[in-house]
Parts: structure tokens; C-alpha cells; sequence
């Protein structure tokens, strides 16, 4: 019987920086593809030759000086590349591409990172917020003219559900997790009925975080954790997951990034 495919997303908050972590993770897990989010780099500066050198041959980038940037990295061929900009700004957030899995399926793997939204929940205020807003907007629209067969994974900046924050009553009014922004995450998830991977292995209310803020002292004894980047996938797909998890690990690493990588194995 053929292999999973393994495939792995991470804000990784500065590719170059934070290499090593990359390398070691990749050495460690041996996921076939890797999703990006911050890169913070150029195309023309994304350190290809260390990724090669691990058998990450097929890499699509989108990137752009000191900010956000996204990447794909894969053992698997890739194809069909593309960057749509749903900020509506220019900003490299998107990349997609088909993937061919182990069974010979294709589906279609969509790499985002879903803008912060500032400090302030409130557009008139906010300009930051707005964009947010609008962000989730167009891939609500999106999201209810696809046909199928796709996984979309990455660093959405919305915590959902009150499990997925160490403290609901207090994070009420906290960007990432106010009213708003979950109901337009909800949105977006209706308008395609995708399946959240996450929860369909860990139920709420059971712990599942992805990111823990640098201003903790001791991020692992405080656990004032976020659940923020995610896997879904089409509901016609969704029987082809085999496992996922986060490899909470990574945020304890060396000069670690705020978000810990998640791995989910695919047999299509």
C-alpha cells in the first residue's frame, strides 16, 4: 500500500532567520511538502540551496521585501502555480498548486497567510482591521465557487472556537478571536463546507494551540495559547486524511518562531 503524503504548514516569521529551525524540522519529520507563511524574503533571495540539498526540488515562491511572503517546498512534483491577491494591495499572501498524490489523485493545495489586523477591532479606527475583514471576504466568495478536491492550510489569524484560546472571556475584545472575525471565518468555511482537520482529530473543547506570544516569560508553563493556523479540505476529500497534529516541539527550538508547524498525512 502506498505511503501518506505528508504535508506540513508553518509561519515561519523570517525564512532566512530562522533556517536552521527549517532544516531541522524538515530532517526530523520528513514531511513531502511544506507550506510557508512570513517568509519576510524575495524570490531572488529564498534560500533555495539548502532545501535541494534535503530533496525539497519543486518550490514556489511568493515573496516580497521584509514582509509577509509565502512559499511552497516539495519533494512531489508541483504544477499550475498561482498568486491571488486577496488583499487587494499587492501583498504576497496566496500561493496554490496541484499536487499528484501517492494513489494518483491530484488535488489542489492552497498556501495563505490572512493578515494580523492590527491591535484595534474596529475598521473605522483600524485600517489594518478593515483589510482583515475584507480579506476573509474574498476568500468567503472564493471559497463558494470552488469545485472540490482542495486543501487550504496556513496562518488564518482567527482563533474560532473557545477552546482554541487559553482564555475566552478574556480574549473576547482581542483581535484574532472577536465576534467578527469568527463570524466571518464561519463564512467562510459555509461557503464551501470545508472540513477544519484540526478538530475533526481534537474535538473542542480539547487543547489544540498553534501559537504562544514571544512576551511569555515561559510560553510552555503559561500555555497562553492561540489556535491559528490551520488545515481544512473539501469535503469530498476529507476521508483521505489519515492523521494531523501539531508539532508543538518547534516553538521551544533556538530563536524559535511564535507558531508551531502542523503536519497532516494525505492518502488520495
Amino acid at each position: 500500500m502506498a505511503a501518506p503524503l505528508k504535508i506540513a504548514s508553518w509561519n515561519i516569521n523570517s525564512v532566512r532567520f530562522r533556517l536552521a529551525s527549517v532544516q531541522r524540522f524538515l530532517a526530523e519529520e520528513q514531511p513531502d511538502i511544506l507550506c510557508l507563511q512570513e517568509t519576510k524574503v524575495i524570490n531572488g533571495d529564498f534560500p533555495e540551496g539548502p532545501f535541494r540539498q534535503l530533496g525539497y526540488n519543486f518550490q514556489k515562491l511568493n515573496g516580497q521585501p521584509m514582509h509577509h511572503g509565502v512559499a511552497i517546498v516539495s519533494k512531489v512534483r508541483l504544477s499550475d502555480d498561482a498568486r491571488l491577491d486577496w488583499q487587494a494591495n499587492g501583498e504576497a499572501r496566496h500561493i496554490g498548486v496541484n499536487v499528484t498524490g501517492p494513489l494518483g489523485g491530484t488535488v489542489r493545495l492552497e498556501n495563505v497567510y490572512v493578515p494580523a489586523g492590527g491591535e484595534i477591532p474596529d475598521r473605522e479606527v483600524s485600517p489594518k482591521f478593515g483589510q482583515k475583514l475584507d480579506f476573509l471576504d474574498r476568500m468567503t466568495q472564493w471559497s463558494s465557487g470552488l469545485g472540490g478536491r482542495t486543501i487550504i492550510m496556513g496562518d488564518f489569524n482567527v482563533a474560532p472556537l473557545e477552546s482554541d484560546v487559553w482564555n475566552h472571556k478574556q480574549l473576547i475584545n482581542t483581535v484574532s478571536h472577536t465576534p467578527i472575525e469568527i463570524a466571518r471565518l464561519k463564512a467562510m468555511q459555509d461557503a464551501h463546507g470545508w472540513v477544519d482537520i484540526g478538530r475533526k482529530f481534537y474535538p473542542a473543547p480539547e487543547r489544540l494551540y498553534t501559537w504562544w506570544s514571544y512576551r511569555a516569560r515561559d510560553w510552555s508553563v503559561s500555555d497562553k495559547g492561540r489556535r491559528l493556523d490551520h488545515i481544512w479540505v473539501s469535503p469530498d476529500i476529507v476521508d483521505t486524511v489519515k492523521s494531523h497534529r501539531v508539532v508543538e516541539p518547534c516553538r521551544g527550538w533556538p530563536q524559535p518562531s511564535d507558531h508551531a508547524p502542523l503536519m497532516s498525512e494525505f492518502l488520495f
